[in-house]
């Protein structure tokens, strides 16, 4: 026995593309609970978010500049306050010619370097060395060496 042949379709029979009441009451109850979800979701996280990270302020400290006049290279007395290129390569020129500054006042020796000038650097500038005391040690040194 051969199985029955299906009907062939009637022609006046569309298939249909929409879903039933049923499933169509399900897809709306699952997009409602996804969109719920989400929303509680991002609200958490936004909340979440803020209280995550505690941030002590604190007072910006002041960063302290300050050079060796007898060391420095001419890009980092550059940095001084009233201090160009030009009299940068000055103040190197006259160490190397006459020798290392003993006192902040030998910086008046340099052409361009006033009393004016001078107290506006002295913030900026390292002690210098106690010429005494090199001295003391130098004398000490050739006493012991005779």
């Amino acid at each position: 026995m051969t199985p029955p042949n299906p009907p062939p379709p009637r022609s006046d029979r569309r298939m249909r593309w929409t879903l039933r009441r049923g499933d169509q009451l399900a897809v709306v109850i699952v997009l409602l609970l996804l969109t719920v979800g989400a929303s509680i979701y991002a609200w958490r996280d936004q909340n979440r978010r803020t209280h995550w990270i505690d941030i002590e302020q604190v007072e910006p400290q002041p960063a302290a500049y300050i050079v060796d006049i007898n060391q420095a290279d001419w890009p980092e007395l550059t940095q001084l306050p009233g201090i160009g290129e030009t009299l940068a390569r000055r103040i190197i020129e006259s160490r190397e010619t006459l020798g290392p500054f003993l006192d902040h006042n030998d910086l008046q020796r340099v052409r361009g370097i006033g009393p004016r000038t001078l107290e506006r650097l002295r913030p900026y500038l390292l002690p210098t060395a106690d010429v005494e005391n090199i001295a003391g040690d130098s004398l000490t040194l050739q006493e012991a060496g005779s």
